[in-house]
């Protein structure tokens, strides 16, 4: 059996093996393509959206730029897709904004549990200052973020008992990214904060090695978890988006009108997948509630008094600390469109 080390180490040979084949199949024809890998399903809105930025890429390129896809985790797993881009072998990946942290810190102020009053504060602050300066946290390791991706509000869902109240949480094992941030908020509710990979959860949660999870309302209902958690808890902790990313060194790689061709359909299949995501979280919640999960909307005020000294904790972080009170300062008129 290989090591997750070497794991990695073939991943990105294969990747490298495969993007240089392709690529000069297509400097033949003088096409240029850019391998875009993702760990999520097919029917999910962040992929619809993705096919929708090929389809525009092609278009506006007359054929001269593709996109190519590749889902279901064909490439590794999400922090392994990131890795790739860094070195290279991979053009483009989707990642969340909790495991960003790993790669540069100041990306953990979006997922703090609450910092955003609703809906409208969370656009506001993303297509906002605060949200155009981290999409160029990155680029010192060799990541640059495209767009934001909404992936809705993260609640808890459990095999055994329904969370209510933080308390409710106390004994309990509750898979997290692996996101400090994320640890240390469920610590501050009681719980034992269980870093799993995605993919190896649905098998966690059925042999409890984890009670439970924490994730957006699509998620759980396309991960097919709701067939072994029956609970869900919608206290809306964070609202964590996930990020576009493109390798440095093939954004470099592109002329001027390819970088312009690539950034408007990015920014297209933004406002596309706005619109599929609240279409998915409403299919998802209905389908649910009819698979037998019950669902229920605690009070959140206990929960966010609980991790009000996290925002505290950072003052010894004066730019996390910085960004936080600025997020907590933007206010609610609609900035959605400017860049």
């Amino acid at each position: 059996m290989f090591t997750t080390k070497y794991k990695k180490v073939l991943l990105g040979i294969v990747a490298l093996f495969s993007v240089l084949a392709t690529q000069s199949c297509r400097e033949l024809s003088d096409t240029k393509e850019i391998k875009l890998a993702h760990a999520l399903e097919t029917t999910h809105p962040v992929h619809l959206a993705m096919v929708e930025l090929a389809k525009k890429v092609e278009q506006k390129s007359g054929g001269k730029l593709v996109v190519d896809i590749y889902s279901n985790g064909q490439l590794g797993s999400e922090r392994e897709c990131v890795e790739l881009l860094q070195i290279g072998s991979l053009g483009m990946t989707k990642v969340s904004a909790a495991v960003m942290e790993s790669f540069s810190p100041n990306f953990k102020v979006l997922s703090l549990p609450y910092i955003f009053e609703d809906k409208q504060h969370y656009y506001n602050v993303l297509e906002g200052e605060v949200g155009q300066f981290l999409l160029t946290e990155g680029e010192p390791y060799w990541l640059k973020g495209l767009c934001y991706y909404d992936a809705g509000s993260r609640s808890f869902y459990t095999t055994n008992r329904q969370i209510n109240e933080p308390k409710d949480l106390k004994g309990l094992k509750i898979r997290v990214q692996a996101s400090p941030t994320a640890i240390n908020m469920v610590k501050s509710f009681g719980g034992a904060a269980t870093p799993t990979s995605w993919g190896e959860l649905y098998t966690a949660l059925q042999q409890g090695v984890v009670d439970g999870a924490e994730n957006n309302t699509p998620s759980f209902y396309l991960s097919h978890h709701y067939e072994v958690s029956k609970y869900y808890s919608l206290n809306e902790h964070t609202m964590v988006p996930d990020i576009l990313l493109i390798s440095s060194t093939v954004w470099e790689s592109l002329n001027p009108q390819e970088q312009q061709w690539l950034q408007e359909a990015v920014d297209e299949s933004a406002v596309v997948q706005r619109q599929l995501w609240q279409e998915a979280e409403e299919h998802a919640l209905a389908e649910i509630k009819k698979a037998g999960v019950t669902v229920t909307t605690p009070d959140k005020e206990p929960f966010a008094k609980l991790v009000e000294p996290l925002y505290e904790s950072y003052k010894s972080e004066p730019e996390v600390y910085s960004l936080i009170q600025r997020i907590r300062g933007t206010n609610n008129q609609t900035q959605l469109g400017k860049r």
